[in-house]
C-alpha cells in the first residue's frame, strides 16, 4: 500500500475524475534535490516558476513542491496547477480561484464569473494568458473566467504584488493563466478523457427549464524526435442548463407626498417597481487549445500556442414586471423605511400609468474569444537570454436582447380591444425575504380572452476587442554579490474596440397603440405557469411561446434591428421625417471606437545576497508605460457646416445633418516603481516585503465618446452628458504587503500571515453638474433653437447661456486607503495511523477594510457604497480525506456583504447580502487508468440576496438550484 497523502487542490483534482499516487519516498527525493540547489548556491528563480504551485498529482509531491515553491517565489503570489490537462475539476478558472486565499466571486446566474481580489472589483483585475494580454467579451477590462474552461487550462497564478517585468493593468492584482507546454510533460504521451454528466434540481420549477447537461473533454501531450518536438491539443465541451427563480424589486426612481408632511420633510421615494419571474436557458461552451513546442538546440526553443473558446447561451425571463409609476398613482397605506416606500397599495388614476406587465424575454449571447502566440527564446551567450513574443488576442460578442411585453384588455376577442385601466397592486417588501404582493387582475393573468402582446422590442449589443503584441525580453546573469542578473524589455501593443447598437420597437408597453396594435394570443402559443416552493405565494401566468406569436404578429416576416437615427429624429433631411416617429439617436451615439497604443519598457535587478548574515532574495525595478488612448467622436453642431457638420447616414438610409465626426484623445505617460524583498530568516521562517505603485486604466468601454446635449424647444433649455470619455486617466495606487511564512518540519503544512496595505489615488466617478455653462466650456451652443429660421421668425425662445445640468465622468481626487490582512493554514495530519494519513485540512481567513466611500444616483435616489467588490471577511475551508484510491472533500467559500450590480431593466448597484457556498466532492480509482467521480455544487442551495443601502429595501433574491454531477475518466 502506498504511504500517500492529498492536498486541497489534490483532491478537488481528483474528485473531478483525475487520480495518481506518488511515494512519500520519491516525494521527498525530489525535495532533497530542490534543496540540494539551493544548497549548492544554484538560484532557483532562474530555472523554478515564480509562483507558489500547489500541484495536483498525488498528495505528497504536491504539498512539498507547493511549499517549496511559495519559499522561494520572487513575489506575493498564490497558484494552482494540473500535471495534465483535464485535471481541474471546476466548470470554469473562476470557480477554481475562488480556493485561493483572500479571492472572491460574484456569482451570475448561480455560477463565478467575475472574481475579486483583497476587496476590488473585476475591473481593476488584470489577467494574461500564457504571459499575453487577454482582452474581454464583456466591454471591460476584466476577462470573464467562465470563457476559459478549466480542462484547458493547466496552472493558474494570481500575482498580488507586481514586479516590473510584468505586463501592467492590476491594481488589485494579475492573473496569470497558462496552457500546457508539452515538453514538460513527465510522460512521453499522455492522453486523457473526460466525460459527465450534471443535473438541476430545480430546473422543474422552471417552465421549459432543462434539467440534465453533460461536460467532455479530451486532451493529448506528446514529445517526439528525442523529445526535442512537443505536441498539445485539448478539446472542452460544457453543455449545461441556467436556471434560477427571482424577485428583483427595482431602483427609487419616483417621488411623492406619501405622507402629507412635504412641507417639513422631502417628499418620499419610489421605486420604479419589481419584477417576479422564472429564469432558464441552455449554456454551451466550447473550448480549443494547441500547442507546439520544438528545442533544435540547447540554446533556442520555439513554440506556437492557440486557444479559442465559444460561448453560446440562450436565456429567457418569464413572469410579471410590475411599474408602479408613483408619482402618478393613489397610494393608500404606505409604508415607509428612512423616507422610502417599501409597501402600500397603488391603484392606477385616469391619467396615470401604473401597470402589471407580463414579462416574455428571450435573450442570446454568442461570445468567441481567441488568443494566439509565437515565442521564440534564444540563449545568445551563457551570460544573454533573449525572449521574443508575438501574440493577437480577440473578442466577439453579439448579445442581442429581446423583449415581449403583455398588457390585460378589459376583452381581447372584440374588434378594437381597449386596455383594462382598472389596476389595484399591493405589496409589502420583507427585507432579505420575499415580499408579499397581491393583484385585482390576478385571474385576468392567466385568460388568452384578457391578455394581449402590446410591445415587441429587440436591442442587440455587438462588441469587438482585439489587442496586437510584440515583447522583446532580455536577461543578462552577473557574478556579483548582491545582484544575480538584469532583466530589461520593451512591449508595444495596439488595441482596437467597437460597440455597434441596434435597435427595432413596436407597439407600446404601456397602451395599446391603434397604429400597431396589439396581438391576441391563442391556445397554441401560451402556457399557464406557477410559481412553487418559496415562491408559491406569487401569482401564475402565462408564458408566452415568443416565436409563435411573433410569426403571427408579422406574417411577411419578423423585421429585424438596425443602427438608425429614427424617422421621428429632428436632425435627418426634412425628406424623411415622420411626425410622430421613433427617436432612436442613441443607436448611432452609443456606438463607436476606441483606440488604445501602448508603449512599455522596463529594468530590472534580481538580487540574491546577504543582509546581516540572513539570505535575501527578490527583484527591484522600474517600468515605464506611454499610453494613446482615441475616439471616436461625434459631436453635435446644430448642422452649422463652418462648424463641421456632414450628412452621417444610418444603415435604415435616414440622412442626419447635425453632427460632426472626429477623433479625440489623449497620451500621457507613467513610470511604476516596484520592489519585492524575501528574507529568509531560517531553514522553515521567511518573511517578505513588497512596494510598488500600480495601475489600473479605465474599463474599454468608458473611453468611449458619448458627449450629448439637448436643447428644449419650448424653454431654450440645454442638457447634456458625457457619461464616458477618452479624457479618463488610470486608477492610480501605491501598495505595500509583508508576509510571514511558517513551514512545518514535522508534519506537511504550512502557515503564512499577511497584511497588506494600497493608498488609492483617484476613482472615476460619475456626477451631475447643475447650472452648468454649455458656451463657456466650448459646446457650440446655437443663439436660438435649433430648426428654426434665422431671425428667429417663430418666436421661440433664445438658448439659455448657462441652463441645465451636465452630467460627467471624471477622475475625482477623492481616494482613500484599502488594508487588510490574510491568514492561510494547510495540514496533512501523515503521523496519524496509515488509515487517516490522507486526512487533513486548508483553509484561509481574509480581513479587508477601506475608508473610500462612494455615491451613486439610482434614479431620484443616492446612496452611499463602500468600494464595489468589497467584503470584510472572506473565509475558505476544506477538509479532505484519501485512502487507497477513495478520496472525498467537503469545502465551504464564505463571503460578507459586497457591493457590486444586479442586472434588473438597467444594471444596478446595490448590496449584496454575505453568502456561504458549499461544494462536496467525492471519487474512486479503478486502477491506474480508469476512475469515477460524483460532485455537487452549492449544496445547500444557497440564494443570491441584495438590497438597496438598508436591508428592507429589497433588491434582488435570486435561488439556482444545485447541481449534481456524476462521470468517469480515463487516462493513459
Amino acid at each position: 500500500m502506498s504511504n500517500y497523502k492529498h492536498s486541497l487542490l489534490t483532491l478537488a483534482i481528483a474528485a473531478a475524475g483525475f487520480s495518481c499516487s506518488i511515494s512519500a519516498e520519491e516525494a521527498n527525493q525530489q525535495l532533497a534535490q530542490q534543496e540540494e540547489q539551493v544548497s549548492t548556491g544554484s538560484n532557483t528563480s532562474k530555472t523554478r516558476e515564480e509562483v507558489e504551485v500547489i500541484e495536483v498529482k498525488g498528495f505528497s509531491s504536491s504539498l512539498i513542491k507547493s511549499l517549496n515553491d511559495k519559499r522561494f517565489a520572487d513575489t506575493v503570489v498564490e497558484s494552482i496547477s494540473a500535471d495534465d490537462l483535464g485535471a481541474l475539476p471546476d466548470v470554469s478558472m473562476a470557480d477554481a480561484l475562488t480556493r485561493l486565499p483572500g479571492i472572491s466571486a460574484v456569482r451570475t446566474g448561480g455560477q463565478a464569473s467575475e472574481i475579486n481580489i483583497r476587496g476590488m472589483a473585476g475591473g481593476f483585475v488584470f489577467s494574461t494568458l500564457n504571459g499575453r494580454e487577454q482582452v474581454s467579451t464583456s466591454g471591460q477590462r476584466n476577462i470573464e473566467f467562465d470563457q476559459y474552461p478549466s480542462e484547458l487550462i493547466s496552472s493558474a497564478s494570481v500575482y498580488k504584488s507586481p514586479k516590473v517585468s510584468l505586463i501592467e493593468g492590476g491594481v488589485a492584482g494579475t492573473v496569470e493563466l497558462k496552457t500546457a507546454s508539452p515538453l514538460k510533460a513527465k510522460e512521453t504521451h499522455n492522453f486523457t478523457v473526460n466525460a459527465r454528466g450534471m443535473y438541476n434540481d430545480r430546473a422543474d420549477e422552471i417552465p421549459n427549464g432543462q434539467e440534465t447537461g453533460d461536460r467532455f473533454s479530451l486532451s493529448y501531450q506528446g514529445k517526439f524526435l528525442d523529445e526535442t518536438l512537443g505536441v498539445a491539443f485539448g478539446f472542452a465541451r460544457l453543455y449545461q442548463p441556467s436556471v434560477s427563480t427571482q424577485f428583483v424589486g427595482l431602483a427609487y426612481n419616483k417621488q411623492a407626498d406619501v405622507d402629507g408632511v412635504s412641507e417639513t420633510e422631502p417628499n418620499e421615494l419610489i421605486s420604479e417597481g419589481f419584477e417576479m419571474q422564472h429564469r432558464g436557458g441552455e449554456e454551451t461552451r466550447n473550448g480549443y487549445m494547441a500547442a507546439i513546442e520544438w528545442v533544435p538546440t540547447d540554446k533556442l526553443t520555439v513554440k506556437a500556442d492557440a486557444f479559442l473558446s465559444k460561448f453560446d447561451t440562450e436565456a429567457f425571463a418569464r413572469g410579471f414586471r410590475v411599474k408602479l409609476e408613483g408619482d402618478g398613482a393613489a397610494i393608500g397605506n404606505p409604508v415607509i423605511n428612512d423616507n422610502l416606500v417599501i409597501g402600500g397599495t397603488f391603484n392606477r388614476k385616469t391619467n396615470g400609468n401604473t401597470r402589471v406587465e407580463l414579462v416574455n424575454d428571450d435573450n442570446t449571447d454568442n461570445d468567441e474569444v481567441k488568443s494566439f502566440g509565437f515565442n521564440v527564446d534564444f540563449e545568445a551567450t551563457d551570460e544573454l537570454t533573449l525572449n521574443f513574443d508575438v501574440s493577437h488576442s480577440s473578442a466577439d460578442s453579439v448579445f442581442k436582447n429581446g423583449l415581449l411585453w403583455a398588457l390585460v384588455a378589459e376583452d381581447a376577442t372584440v374588434a378594437n380591444p381597449v386596455l383594462d385601466t382598472n389596476v389595484s397592486i399591493s405589496y409589502l417588501l420583507n427585507g432579505l425575504n420575499l415580499p408579499d404582493v397581491g393583484f385585482n387582475q390576478e385571474a385576468a393573468f392567466t385568460d388568452v380572452n384578457r391578455v394581449m402582446v402590446s410591445k415587441y422590442g429587440i436591442y442587440p449589443y455587438i462588441n469587438s476587442d482585439e489587442v496586437n503584441a510584440f515583447k522583446l525580453d532580455g536577461k543578462y546573469e552577473l557574478d556579483n554579490p548582491v545582484i544575480s542578473s538584469i532583466e530589461a524589455g520593451v512591449r508595444y501593443s495596439e488595441r482596437e474596440y467597437s460597440n455597434d447598437r441596434q435597435v427595432f420597437e413596436y407597439g407600446s408597453d404601456g397602451a395599446f397603440l391603434s397604429s400597431q396594435p396589439p396581438l391576441r394570443l391563442t391556445d397554441d402559443m401560451v402556457d399557464v405557469v406557477n410559481f412553487s416552493g418559496n415562491f408559491s405565494h406569487f401569482p401564475s401566468y402565462l408564458a408566452i411561446d415568443a416565436d409563435k406569436a411573433l410569426n403571427a404578429w408579422f406574417p411577411q416576416g419578423i423585421p429585424q434591428p438596425v443602427q438608425t437615427w429614427g424617422t421621428g429624429n429632428t436632425g435627418i433631411l426634412e425628406s424623411q421625417r415622420v411626425s410622430g416617429g421613433p427617436d432612436t439617436a442613441w443607436s448611432v451615439l452609443q456606438s463607436g471606437e476606441v483606440y488604445e497604443d501602448v508603449m512599455a519598457a522596463y529594468v530590472m535587478a534580481n538580487l540574491d545576497t546577504e543582509f546581516f548574515s540572513i539570505p535575501v532574495t527578490g527583484n527591484i525595478g522600474v517600468r515605464m508605460v506611454e499610453t494613446d488612448q482615441y475616439a471616436s467622436d461625434l459631436t453635435d453642431v446644430g448642422g452649422d457646416a463652418t462648424l463641421g457638420a456632414q450628412n452621417i447616414t444610418d444603415a435604415a438610409g435616414l440622412v442626419n445633418t447635425r453632427y460632426k465626426p472626429g477623433i479625440i484623445g489623449q497620451t500621457y505617460r507613467d513610470y511604476l516603481p516596484q520592489m519585492n524583498l524575501n528574507f529568509a530568516i531560517t531553514d522553515s521562517d521567511q518573511i517578505r516585503f513588497a512596494a510598488a505603485k500600480v495601475m489600473s486604466r479605465p474599463p474599454i468601454d468608458r473611453l468611449a465618446s458619448n458627449t450629448s446635449y439637448t436643447i428644449n424647444e419650448l424653454t431654450g433649455q440645454v442638457n447634456g452628458s458625457s457619461s464616458n470619455s477618452p479624457f479618463l486617466k488610470p486608477f492610480y495606487a501605491t501598495q505595500y504587503d509583508i508576509s510571514y511564512e511558517k513551514y512545518f518540519t514535522e508534519t506537511d503544512g504550512a502557515f503564512v500571515a499577511a497584511v497588506f496595505y494600497k493608498d488609492i489615488e483617484s476613482f472615476i466617478n460619475t456626477f451631475t453638474i447643475t447650472d452648468f455653462d454649455f458656451a463657456a466650456a466650448g459646446f457650440p451652443i446655437p443663439q436660438y433653437v435649433p430648426g428654426t429660421e434665422p431671425g428667429n421668425p417663430d418666436g421661440l425662445p433664445p438658448v439659455t447661456t448657462t441652463p441645465g445640468d451636465y452630467t460627467t465622468a471624471v477622475n475625482n481626487d477623492k481616494g482613500g486607503y484599502i488594508r487588510g490582512a490574510e491568514i492561510a493554514y494547510t495540514q496533512v495530519l501523515k503521523f496519524l495511523p496509515s488509515f487517516w494519513q490522507g486526512l487533513g485540512f486548508s483553509g484561509s481567513y481574509s480581513y479587508t477594510e477601506s475608508e473610500i466611500q462612494q455615491q451613486v444616483s439610482l434614479g431620484a435616489q443616492t446612496i452611499d457604497i463602500t468600494l464595489p467588490g468589497l467584503s470584510k471577511n472572506v473565509m475558505t475551508a476544506t477538509v479532505f480525506w484519501e485512502y487507497e484510491g477513495f478520496e472525498t472533500r467537503i469545502s465551504g467559500r464564505y463571503r460578507d456583504n459586497f457591493v457590486s450590480e444586479q442586472v434588473a431593466v438597467e444594471a444596478q448597484t446595490v448590496n449584496f447580502d454575505g453568502e456561504t457556498v458549499i461544494d462536496y466532492q467525492a471519487s474512486y480509482q479503478i486502477n491506474d487508468n480508469f476512475g469515477v467521480l460524483f460532485q455537487v455544487n452549492n449544496l445547500t442551495d444557497e440564494p443570491t440576496k441584495s438590497y438597496f443601502g438598508e436591508e428592507a429595501n429589497t433588491g434582488t433574491i435570486q435561488f439556482f438550484g444545485r447541481q449534481y454531477f456524476v462521470g468517469a475518466n480515463y487516462t493513459f
